[in-house]
């Protein structure tokens, strides 16, 4: 047994007395940080609690102080989707080009395709963005979100909710089958041979139990066969690396596609039909109808806004695993970084992304909506309510130009930033705006087109989004 106590005679030249006493530390010892000292404050150690001394990046250390200050300095320091997409696909873009390999090129073409147009097609390509950008549309959605608005029940916004999660997940069964067969390879290529050939027989059974069409079979294999395995393998290796991490990401994922299943989601339809409120409205509507009504929706069809985005990320993914040169690498980073920021759950706003070509002039616009926003005189809020509109539009060979037009009913007032080069002509820029807003009945309330000192950031023209710090400051 230990001597814990020194009750027995010590060895002669051994003092096992110091062994259980820890050493002080010294204040002036630099390879410990912040170490206690009675004559200052000093932080914890190793992490700060201030966000602005926080980095992001490589060499960047983590934040403390919530998630919400993360995402506002995150669309801060953000590039504009605009400019990187011009760097990236503008015909002057010639050393961006060389450094393109053959796949990325091939996808940047396809994509650049889609984006040639005449006056005549743009009206539906830009009602194609802003409904492929929403998976909520149609006249069932619209019924449950006046459903949701009005509901006195907790348990009936719960259950609508519900629904809503399942279609989600059932509109996400292609996207989701895809990422549990890379990540149960990723998962395979990360373990010893022994094991990872084991892996890739089952996920050889789940690729061929996805082709046929058979969502039970695949969750039973998952669940039967998968976990188990990874179960046994990580409890006799004690492997917490990537394939323990990529296993997280695999129970996420099966997790979402139970539940988008066709039956789930019938079921949690079912239960919205018990309402009384909602009993009228969707009884009518049977198991076939609804399924058939989601398969059609805007989101669903694969239409040339969907076209796009899927040719962009999969250039982006090409990208990312290192093909092409730094320069290449760098804008698609940056392109994916701001697409998520912008697409954040603390955005308020809508946001979508239109590029085109027309007349043989490529166009990169980002567009910002704010159908809620709250009107603002000498600063403050006046509670009136407008919607406003930010368009960021890089036009190749002019440059970049920030336009925010805020519209109460029928008044419309415009501001516009634009390159040097165009505000000598800004007198006739705004008669001709003034012009275009009566030809279409809309009230010209103020037209002003000036040079753009710097591009307006979201949060001047948004501020509702720092509203988040209310209510918003979950710790890491």
């Amino acid at each position: 047994m230990a001597d814990l106590l020194g009750a027995t005679n010590p060895v002669p030249g051994y003092d096992n007395s110091l062994t259980n006493r820890n050493i002080p530390a010294s204040p002036d010892n630099t390879q410990l940080q912040n170490i206690p000292d009675p004559n200052r404050v000093v932080g914890a150690d190793g992490r700060t609690e201030r966000q602005d001394t926080g980095q992001f990046g490589e060499s960047r250390q983590i934040r403390y102080d919530s998630n919400f200050q993360t995402f506002l300095q995150q669309l801060r320091e953000s590039q504009d989707l605009a400019q990187s997409l011009a760097r990236l696909m503008s015909k002057e873009a010639t050393v961006v080009s060389s450094g393109m390999s053959e796949g990325i090129a091939e996808e940047m073409a396809k994509a650049m395709e889609l984006l040639k147009m005449d006056q005549s097609q743009l009206l539906n390509f830009l009602k194609s963005q802003m409904e492929a950008g929403t998976r909520f549309n149609g006249a069932l959605f619209a019924l449950l979100r006046n459903a949701y608005a009005r509901a006195g029940s907790e348990g009936v916004r719960g259950d609508i909710l519900q629904f809503l999660r399942s279609y989600c997940d059932f509109a996400s069964s292609a996207h989701l089958e895809g990422n549990l067969m890379r990540n149960m390879a990723g998962m395979a290529n990360a373990m010893p041979a022994s094991w990872g050939d084991q892996l890739r027989e089952l996920l050889a059974q789940l690729q061929n139990s996805i082709a046929a069409g058979d969502r039970k079979g695949s969750l039973d294999l998952l669940r039967q066969q998968v976990f188990p395995f990874m179960s046994e393998y990580v409890g006799q290796t004690h492997d917490l690396g990537t394939s323990r991490g990529l296993l997280s990401l695999l129970t996420l994922d099966v997790a979402r596609y139970e539940n988008g299943a066709q039956g789930k989601l019938l079921e949690d339809f079912h239960q919205l039909s018990g309402y009384g409120t909602l009993r009228e409205l969707l009884g009518s509507i049977d198991d076939q109808s609804l399924l058939k009504l989601l398969q059609n929706s805007q989101f669903a069809q694969n239409t040339a806004a969907a076209q796009f985005a899927d040719h962009l990320a999969a250039a982006a993914a090409r990208a990312l695993r290192g093909e092409g040169n730094a320069e290449v690498q760098q804008i698609f980073r940056q392109l994916v970084a701001a697409m998520l920021v912008n697409e954040s759950v603390y955005m308020p706003v809508n946001h979508m992304l239109i590029p085109m070509e027309i007349d043989g002039k490529r166009l990169f616009s980002e567009l910002w909506v704010d159908a809620d926003a709250e009107e603002k005189k000498n600063g403050k809020g006046t509670g009136e309510k407008c919607m406003r509109f930010l368009f960021k539009i890089d036009v190749q060979s002019l440059g970049l130009f920030d336009i925010i037009l805020t519209s109460r009913d029928r008044e419309v007032e415009l501001m516009v930033a634009c390159p040097e080069k165009v505000s000598n002509f800004s007198r006739e820029i705004e008669t001709t705006l003034a012009q275009i807003l009566t030809r279409n009945d809309l009230v010209p309330a103020g037209v002003s087109v000036r040079k753009m000192d710097r591009p307006v950031t979201l949060t001047e023209v948004f501020p509702k989004i720092f509203e988040g710090k209310n209510s918003i400051n979950v710790k890491v």
